[in-house]
């Protein structure tokens, strides 16, 4: 359960959870706990700045989330997804290359290093979405088929949810990334009716085969 309201809050699948007519913030208000919860509610409700960004604060924020990412308080945890679930994405390109900056080291490798559990893969997916959503999904993609055995529930949700937005984008750095196409991969592991509906949707690569 964890799981799928990561993937779902973070990628902005909240659309999808009207179907079952529940409230998404009661259930995870429910289901989860700690840290966790109070990050996915963060991102829940919706908050994060649009096309703000203020280039002298970028290295106090960098210095903020380096603390954070040092001390691991509970303090400081909320401070850190406060930042990356609050500030646009404008400002957080620039406090993640702060960051970079003043530690030496990229952010990913930072939480990874101090935290664990489901909160550390929230916001690992954070960054990485707000880094570059094409290449979160084309991670997310190439895990589905070749690491869990071809996840069908992972494959249709990215391939249907996005298919009007930006699989263009995703199947090119799905390329980029991995060498193989996404028709090839689908093709390879996937079979029969499936198969052919899948490689509808991904229309475009066939000449990659």
């Amino acid at each position: 359960m964890h799981c799928c309201f990561l993937k779902a809050v973070v990628s902005n699948e909240i659309f999808s959870y009207l179907q079952y007519n529940n409230d998404l913030q009661q259930d995870i208000d429910s289901e989860t706990s700690g840290h966790f919860r109070d990050t996915l509610m963060n991102l829940a409700q919706g908050t994060r700045m649009e096309g703000y960004a203020d280039p002298s604060s970028a290295a106090q924020d960098a210095m903020i989330l380096w603390e954070a990412c040092q001390r691991k308080t509970g303090e400081h945890k909320n401070i850190l997804q406060m930042i990356l679930c609050n500030k646009s994405y404008q400002q957080l390109w620039m406090v993640f290359q702060e960051f970079q900056n003043i530690s030496g080291q990229d952010l990913v490798d930072a939480i990874n290093e101090c935290y664990d559990g489901y909160f550390q893969e929230l916001l690992v997916a954070i960054v990485l979405c707000v880094r570059d959503k094409p290449s979160y999904f084309a991670y997310r993609l190439y895990n589905a088929i070749h690491e869990f055995g071809f996840h069908n529930k992972t494959v249709i949700r990215i391939l249907i949810a996005r298919s009007e937005i930006d699989l263009m984008n995703i199947r090119q750095r799905y390329k980029e990334k991995y060498g193989k196409s996404l028709f090839h991969d689908i093709k390879h592991f996937a079979s029969g009716h499936y198969e052919s509906a899948l490689l509808a949707i991904c229309a475009g690569d066939a000449e990659d085969y």
